[in-house]
């Protein structure tokens, strides 16, 4: 895989006093403390300093019975590809300046202790088609059965399987200064049932992954605090089995279930945290234990930590970033193996082809990460397929559901973004289960679909807004949906411009529930609205009204449209005891066997047609 860096910038800067200083020799936090035989964490400081630019050499250091101090210069690419070097106890591994990576391979830690690693960018191990990470066991860093490790000021991304793993009663462990982005995974640790592992984290940056933020088992100590979690996707931090977990003065934006604790047995105690834009669980169980009984620590303000996080959080020195031209492969001849790697590293005005291929994976265009255009590269949709199959009454492993919110595969929280010419599939088999399952979600304003097809069966496009009164517009042209059920609803503005809207259940195309202080919601038009159901079968749509808020006056045209003859004669349906005629229903001049004009069939005068455009409904963007 051609191998390309992250657009993030990180730059270093001087961080508070009460943190640990980039050039101090010893850790701080647990990996600070004299236990088995250890005093403290100070890596090859006994030994002498080598500096290494390939493969080959570094493996000769780290594996060698000395201590070494192992200065890493420039970027080694390990082959074979996903290679972990075993390292051996007394070792420091620390960048030499700008630029020092570890590319398609990480490092395995296995029963050694007085380990450092610091510095340095690890990336890019990632198995193209494995989002779930279940083919390979690439992780960035694994310990297993390690104790006195340091990893500080190191940047985690696209490994294949988790960036960073803690495992099997790994202790003394101290996590600190890290960039943890754009990947599914990012911290586990645990792989045991003994309740054995202490560990510290703090100042590290995790942004733009799914799972693992971190996800913590059967600790003794699990010490969080001064954590910037930003943009993931199912959950926050979590505290699993007999684990015991202390989350302090943390900055959490962006999250579903910040905190959860799993199971009846985890004990977790946050305080002083600051939780911006999340939902779902904060939870708190037990007494857990008192961090400053082990050792002394300072906290930052918590309100402060996003910008101290920021500016000092990663390896030193600034990354290249990426091309504004990205190309995604499943055979390695791209620059990233996934949509979602590529979305993190993509630069703002970064057109991204992604070539033929089933890519099965969630994807999130996060708030701040827009202004980018997603483009299948053959121009035929079915070339291109973004698939996952998350039901939104589906229960996550932890409790709950996930929602309209978690269950789409392909969600847009950003502005600006323009998507052409993929499919974007949601294949849970409703047929098991029924469940809404969403292929799509927008959020954020100025979306854009060209050519794209969008499967699903209940609820396959949701076109939303970050609340109800802000109006966020998407506009869909020559595109195919299909579904069964409301498979276009929300309270955003949505215009579906000579688009194919394909009935595949006797139910309702659309279920808008756009707020009274938004004159536009969803206008079809120049479309065609198909079906091989019987005659008189689906209809138009319904008015929802969610948590039945009255303020939801659903607002829908149809016009200048072909309606096939599966459209009901009395084709618009109340909905939840709310009468569809008190909703902003209406068509315009529609053709085809559907078509009627009735007493149930409201119709727009031209004059009030001539404000229901296309111009009207998307204001002064242009797409």
């Amino acid at each position: 895989m051609r191998a390309v860096a992250l657009a993030l910038v990180l730059t270093l800067v001087p961080v508070p006093a009460q943190a640990q200083a980039r050039g101090a020799p010893r850790a701080d936090g647990f990996a600070s403390l004299d236990a088995l035989g250890v005093d403290g964490t100070t890596g090859g400081a006994a030994g002498r300093t080598v500096t290494v630019s390939d493969q080959a050499a570094l493996e000769r250091y780290a594996t060698a019975a000395e201590p070494y101090v192992i200065r890493v210069r420039g970027s080694i690419a390990m082959e074979p590809y996903g290679k972990e070097i075993e390292v051996a106890s007394d070792k420091s591994i620390v960048g030499a300046g700008p630029g020092a990576e570890i590319v398609h391979g990480g490092f395995f830690l296995n029963g050694v202790h007085n380990v450092i690693i610091r510095d340095l960018t690890i990336r890019d191990s990632y198995v193209p088609g494995d989002w779930d990470g279940k083919s390979r066991d690439y992780d960035g860093v694994q310990l297993d059965g390690a104790h006195h490790v340091w990893i500080d000021h190191n940047h985690f991304t696209r490994t294949g399987d988790g960036l960073l793993d803690i495992r099997k009663d790994s202790d003394y462990v101290t996590v600190s200064w890290n960039v943890f982005s754009d990947h599914n995974k990012a911290v586990g640790v645990g792989w045991t049932a003994n309740v054995v592992t202490k560990v510290t984290m703090h100042h590290n940056w995790i942004r733009g992954t799914y799972q693992r933020n971190a996800s913590i088992d059967n600790t003794e100590a699990a010490h969080l605090y001064n954590n910037y979690v930003q943009d993931v996707g199912l959950y926050g931090t979590m505290i699993r089995g007999s684990g015991r977990m202390v989350v302090e003065n943390s900055y959490y934006q962006g999250v579903p279930d910040p905190i959860v604790a799993k199971d009846a047995t985890a004990q977790v105690v946050q305080r002083g945290n600051v939780f911006d834009g999340t939902r779902g669980r904060v939870d708190g169980a037990g007494a857990a234990f008192d961090p400053s009984a082990y050792y002394a620590y300072a906290l930052d303000p918590a309100g402060r930590v996003p910008g101290i996080v920021t500016r000092g959080a990663g390896p030193p020195g600034r990354e290249r970033p990426a091309p504004r031209r990205i190309t995604v492969a499943l055979d390695g001849t791209g620059d990233f193996g996934s949509v979602q790697a590529a979305v993190g590293a993509a630069p703002r005005g970064a057109v991204i082809t992604v070539r033929p291929g089933v890519y099965r994976e969630i994807v999130r265009v996060w708030p701040g990460r827009g202004d980018l255009t997603i483009r299948g590269e053959t121009g035929d949709a079915a070339d291109v397929v973004i698939t996952y199959d998350l039901p939104a009454g589906g229960q996550k492993f932890y409790g709950g559901t996930y929602g309209s919110a978690d269950s789409p595969t392909f969600g847009v929280l950003g502005d600006g973004v323009t998507v052409e010419d993929v499919t974007l599939e949601n294949a849970y088999d409703e047929s098991v289960t029924p469940s809404q399952a969403l292929a799509v979600r927008t959020v954020g304003d100025r979306i854009a679909f060209e050519g794209t097809r969008f499967l699903g069966d209940q609820d396959t496009f949701k076109a939303d807004t970050p609340d109800r009164d802000t109006v966020s517009r998407t506009y869909l042209r020559d595109c195919y949906i299909e579904g069964g059920v409301d498979f276009v609803y929300g309270r955003g503005t949505a215009v579906l411009d000579r688009c194919v809207l394909r009935s595949t259940g006797a139910g309702y195309v659309t279920a808008a529930s756009t707020s009274d202080s938004n004159r536009h919601g969803f206008l079809i038009v120049g479309s065609r609205l198909e079906s091989d159901l019987p005659d008189k079968t689906v209809h138009l749509g319904r008015p929802w009204h969610p948590g039945n808020d009255p303020r939801a006056i659903a607002q829908v045209v149809i016009r200048d449209s072909w309606l096939g003859a599966h459209v009901k004669d009395d084709a618009w349906a109340d909905m939840g005891g709310f009468s569809w005629r008190d909703a902003r229903l209406a068509e315009y001049r529609n053709t085809g066997p559907g078509a009627a004009v009735t007493a149930d069939r409201p119709q727009l005068t031209d004059a009030q047609a001539a404000g229901h455009t296309v111009r009207d409904y998307l204001g002064g963007w242009r797409p």
